[in-house]
Formats: structure tokens, C-alpha cells, sequence
């Protein structure tokens, strides 16, 4: 970390706000303006829609994560996590991967924590979910469900057998779908190379505690996107929910009851809870209270933006809908970050803020290989589109929407080549414990008991 006579504009998130904010901000800065600095506890972006694509290995891992100090050469990069912030000294406090916390001073601040999995108190949720939040999750999610069909293809135990196969994922939403539907794929691809699993021994399950998937893409296309999941053999339970999981056995609140090695955890996200140390004014939810022009409310020096803000929705708000807040996705992220850039530069040079408005443009989801539902917004004219066409345009969409071409390029080429190589289905579940052959290898051999002495004299007299 350097120390530096210049305003430091610190952006507490290196994620999508954060990594486009800190872009923003330090290609309208002027040289030796200020200084910028991004705390994470990653040193990279995940680029989060993607992480179904990468479970079901249709992107590789690396590929949907971006390098914050590769993309942010002229800033201050630090790993580590701001745990609080003193408003009136105008100080955070940084603890870093390793050593002392120490204390930070800013002179503007920009909040982009994003979110986290909201989860609930269920039991053996904690120990038996996988998340979709990271693709640390999604690499972990890829391996366990091809070592769950090693486990089946290697046992004569049919419970062992039917909870390796069962595969239970709760929440209908964007993340909920679009897993199951790419690890469905995957599995079913999969199968084809061992010789006593087929797709017709394996159960997947949906739960959702609404009474529709896909709410983002309005009930017709949502409908059409529960029906395709269930003629892929692919149960859907709503308006229920999992009452506990403990030891991988399901029980559910309509009656079910199901043995299950995979929980896969989507049941939406909540602001991340260090937020409340902050001293922040915060909405009901926990989220960061901003004005229109993404400015903390009752403040002139800190922003906030994404997931962990609760931001005007203005044009809907002009088209009549009372308390319309930006909902968190990507497409409101990126013009989000962008407008608060300009306005930090604008806050520090003392201009006037701009106000953050954007119409909805619609939403696109995948559900496997060559299969999708988009909604595109033209105006006052909605276009629906289901299939091979709507999968084209989801990729089309959150291909160009990856930051950095870089990454675009990468994304497209894993994309091609996946049109003329097949699908890997190779599980590398030991990369997760890497040391543990060489401990097996190198750990001391067990002491050889010496014979007891009577043992030694008995055996002399036998000899003799």
C-alpha cells in the first residue's frame, strides 16, 4: 500500500460496480488528480451469470473471472476486506489475507460490496449446500456431481447408488434455472461414458417457495421454461420449500422426502451483512439507501451502486409504479457504475451529479445447450423468444457484456471450439485437497512393536 498527498477515492468491492466504477473513474481523472483504490478479498471480478456455463464446463473457469490489477494498472489494488468505516475521521479499517488490520483514510468512498446467498436457519443447510455465488462454487459444484456419477458407476449399494444420483437444487430463479438446466446437460452428456449410469437413473429436483421459475422473464416464458425442464425428466416443486437437509436427507414442506449427496443453494441474495458496521443509512432489506444520482442518502462523498443498493428505479417510477427500486442484475450494474464513476469525478471536482435512469431492456436466460428464453424490451413492444433462438441471444448478450476484451475473446473461442471438440466430463475433485497424496506419501511409516521380552525368551526355548 502507498501512502500519498493526493484525495484517495477508495471503492470498498472489486466486483462488476466496482471494477467498472474504478475504470471509469480513472480514465476521466485527470493525471495525479487522485489516487484510486479497490479492496476485495478476491484480487479478481467473477463475472457471475457465467458460473452456470462454467459448472457444466461449457466456459473454462478462468475465463470468467478477470484480474483486477491486469484490468486496473493505475490503481491501488488491495486484497483484503474493509471490516469498518469511521464516517467523522473518515478512515476504514482493512484487514488483509495475512497481518495486522490497519487503518485506511479516503477522502470519497464508493460502496460495491454486492451480495451474498441469502440463506436460512434449515438444518444441514450449512453443511450439505453448494452455493452459486463465486466460481470456486461453480468448479466445486462441476467436480462433485461428475464424482457423484464415479460413486454410482463404482458401487453395488443401490441407497448409496439413488443418493448419488439424486441431485435436489432450491430456488426457481435466474441462478436456479439456469444451473439446472446446464448441469442437467452436462450429466446427461456425461453418462454416455459409463456403463451402468444412464440419465434415466438420475433424478433432478427443482424446489421454489413462489409459485412460478424464471419470474424475470414473465409468466408465459416462465411457464415455457418449466415445462422444457420437466420433459428433460427434471421434477418441479413450487409454492414449497426444504424444512431440513440434514446428512443429504431432504425432506421438503409438501410431504417429500428424498436422500440426496447435491443440495445446490440459489434461493436469492441479500446485501452483504458487513454493510451494517458501516454507519450507512439502510433500506428494509439491509441495502444502502441512495439518492437518484447513486449518492449515499444525507451524504456528498460516498456512492453506492449494484446489489447492495437500493437505487431509484426512475423510469419506472415516471411510467407510474410507485417505489420502484432497480432490480440486481447485470444490465443495471454496468450503466450504474459507469454514471457513478462520472459523478465521483464530478463530486470531487464540485459539478453538479447526474441522475441514474434506465428503462428495463429485457432479460435472457440459458437452460443448456441450445436451449433458452429471452424477453427483449424495443420501446412499448415486448419480443418473446424460446429456444435455439433466445440461447443465441443470451450469449450474444453476456458475451459482449464480459468486461475486457480479453475475456470476451476467450468466452467466444471456449464457445467455438465446444462447436467441433465434445464436452469435457473429467471430475477433478482432488484438486480441492492438492497436498493430500504427498502427505499419504511422505507422512512417517507406523512403529513396528518390538516383541516383549517373555515374548523373545519363549521363542529362543522353541528354537532350542
Amino acid at each position: 500500500m502507498s501512502t500519498t498527498e493526493r484525495p484517495r477515492i477508495l471503492v470498498v468491492g472489486g466486483g462488476y460496480v466496482g471494477l467498472y466504477a474504478a475504470r471509469r473513474i480513472l480514465k476521466q481523472m485527470r493525471y495525479g488528480e487522485a489516487t484510486v483504490t479497490v479492496v476485495d478479498p478476491r484480487s479478481y471480478m467473477t463475472y457471475q451469470p457465467f458460473l452456470p456455463e462454467a459448472a457444466a464446463g461449457s466456459i473454462s473457469p478462468r475465463h470468467v473471472v478477470v484480474p483486477l490489477r491486469r484490468v486496473l494498472p493505475k490503481a491501488e489494488v488491495l486484497t483484503g476486506r474493509v471490516t469498518t468505516i469511521d464516517q467523522d475521521r473518515k478512515v476504514a479499517t482493512v484487514a488483509p489475507l495475512v497481518g495486522e488490520a490497519y487503518e485506511l483514510p479516503f477522502d470519497y468512498l464508493v460502496i460495491a460490496m454486492g451480495a451474498v446467498s441469502r440463506t436460512f436457519p434449515i438444518p444441514g443447510l450449512a453443511e450439505q449446500g453448494i452455493g452459486m455465488k463465486g466460481i470456486e462454487e461453480a468448479i466445486g459444484l462441476r467436480n462433485h456431481v461428475l464424482e457423484q456419477l464415479d460413486k454410482a458407476d463404482s458401487t453395488t449399494d443401490e441407497d448409496v447408488r439413488r443418493k448419488a444420483l439424486t441431485f435436489v437444487f432450491v430456488g426457481g430463479g435466474f441462478a436456479g434455472a439456469e444451473t439446472i438446466g446446464e448441469v442437467e446437460d452436462m450429466a446427461r452428456d456425461a453418462a454416455k461414458y459409463y456403463s451402468s449410469v444412464s440419465r434415466e437413473d438420475m433424478r433432478f429436483i427443482l424446489v421454489d417457495a413462489a409459485d412460478k421459475i424464471l419470474p424475470e422473464v414473465g409468466p408465459k416464458l416462465g411457464q415455457y421454461g418449466k415445462e422444457h425442464l420437466e420433459s428433460r425428466g427434471v421434477e418441479i416443486y413450487l409454492s414449497t420449500s426444504m424444512d431440513s437437509c440434514v446428512d443429504g436427507h431432504v425432506v421438503l414442506k409438501n410431504g417429500l422426502e428424498v436422500d440426496s449427496n447435491t443440495i445446490v443453494w440459489t434461493a436469492g441474495v441479500k446485501p452483504n451483512p458487513v454493510l451494517s458496521r458501516f454507519g450507512l443509512p439502510l433500506g428494509p432489506r439491509g441495502h444502502v439507501d441512495t439518492q437518484t444520482t447513486l449518492q449515499v442518502q444525507g451524504t456528498d462523498y460516498i456512492w453506492a451502486a449494484g446489489d447492495n443498493a437500493q437505487v431509484p428505479d426512475v423510469a419506472a417510477r415516471k411510467a407510474g409504479v410507485e417505489n420502484a427500486w432497480c432490480p440486481p442484475n447485470a444490465q443495471h450494474a454496468l450503466r450504474q457504475a459507469k454514471i457513478l464513476g462520472d459523478n465521483v469525478i464530478s463530486g470531487m471536482r464540485g459539478f453538479p451529479q447526474k441522475e441514474y435512469a434506465h428503462a428495463n431492456k429485457g432479460a435472457v436466460a440459458g437452460l443448456g445447450l441450445h436451449k433458452g428464453v429471452a424477453m427483449i424490451v424495443l420501446g412499448k413492444t415486448k419480443i418473446k423468444l424460446k429456444g435455439r433462438l433466445a440461447w443465441y441471444m443470451h450469449r450474444g448478450y453476456h458475451g459482449l457484456a464480459m468486461p475486457t476484451w480479453n475475456r470476451k475473446i476467450r468466452v467466444f473461442a471456449d464457445w467455438t471450439l465446444a462447436m467441433f471438440l465434445k464436452r469435457e466430463v473429467v471430475s477433478l475433485g482432488a484438486m480441492e485437497t492438492p497436498r493430500e497424496e504427498f502427505y499419504e506419501a511422505a507422512k512417517p511409516a507406523p512403529a513396528v512393536a518390538a516383541p516383549a521380552p517373555a515374548a523373545k525368551t519363549e521363542a529362543k526355548a522353541k528354537a532350542s
